[in-house]
């Protein structure tokens, strides 16, 4: 692949009991840009993200990238993660290493000094030892953030990473996403305020199922597209459609 088709989706569908979430979607992200994924409510935004990082396994299509597993960083929603896990944020923070340096073993000196550097930079230094539960929503979010920066990932993925938190930490967050799209890396996050999509994202994937829109956020964000993106998950949820193979 060329450096501009830097993630490819070609003809994309993912369905649950031949039911679309995703129906027939291609397009490409380019390298180093930065996209949001904005829609209805139950328009397969999520769904194609867990496709991307290959979570779930599509009905029919592809999705090409020369990527391998420890360049490519997620972010899941705050709901699938379980904070109850007796774990400090330091040691959750030394995770975004494991790709990289190996879950037995490969961890030292230098790795915890990356960690408490991530920390310091999400505007957590002094936690390192805390553990995850005695956290607010807006510190773990930060706590996550900083195992992004541990990893290094040239793709980072993110799930609605501003829901349930604070300004000030979406400001702070957002920085560090900024920083990131400065850098040349790709990301693409889903997100479901639209008036953050306009201000931060320069790049929109319209979706309601089936692609409404890709490309500048002013274009893909207009009022006829959203319009046709509110009709269209209406439909699709008065009636979803068994979803058959392409011809």
């Amino acid at each position: 692949m060329t450096d501009a088709a830097f993630l490819s989706i070609d003809n994309l569908t993912v369905a649950y009991d031949r039911h679309p979430a995703v129906h027939h979607v291609s397009g490409r992200f380019e390298q180093g840009s930065l996209t949001a994924i904005a829609g209805p409510n139950g328009a397969g935004k999520s769904t194609l993200l867990k496709a991307i990082i290959g979570d779930i396994r599509p009905s029919e299509g592809r999705i090409m990238h020369d990527l391998g597993k420890a360049e490519i960083g997620y972010l899941p929603q705050a709901a699938d993660i379980n904070r109850r896990f007796p774990i400090s944020v330091l040691d959750t923070v030394l995770l975004g290493a494991w790709k990289i340096a190996g879950a037995f073993g490969g961890i030292d000196k230098h790795h915890e000094r990356r960690a408490e550097a991530a920390l310091a930079t999400v505007g957590l230094g002094g936690f390192e030892r805390r553990s995850i539960g005695a956290l607010s929503a807006g510190q773990f979010q930060r706590v996550l953030f900083a195992r992004l920066l541990m990893q290094d990932a040239r793709l980072i993925l993110l799930d609605e990473p501003f829901t349930a938190i604070d300004a000030r930490t979406t400001r702070d967050l957002l920085a560090i996403v900024d920083r990131w799209h400065a850098e040349g890396r790709t990301v693409i996050a889903v997100l479901h305020d639209f008036d953050q999509v306009r201000r931060h994202f320069p790049d929109t994937l319209l979706i309601a199922r089936e692609l409404i829109a890709w490309g500048p956020t002013q274009q893909a964000m207009s009022p006829v597209n959203l319009l046709r993106a509110r009709i269209m998950a209406e439909r699709w949820d008065d009636k979803s459609e068994v979803c058959e193979p392409a011809a």
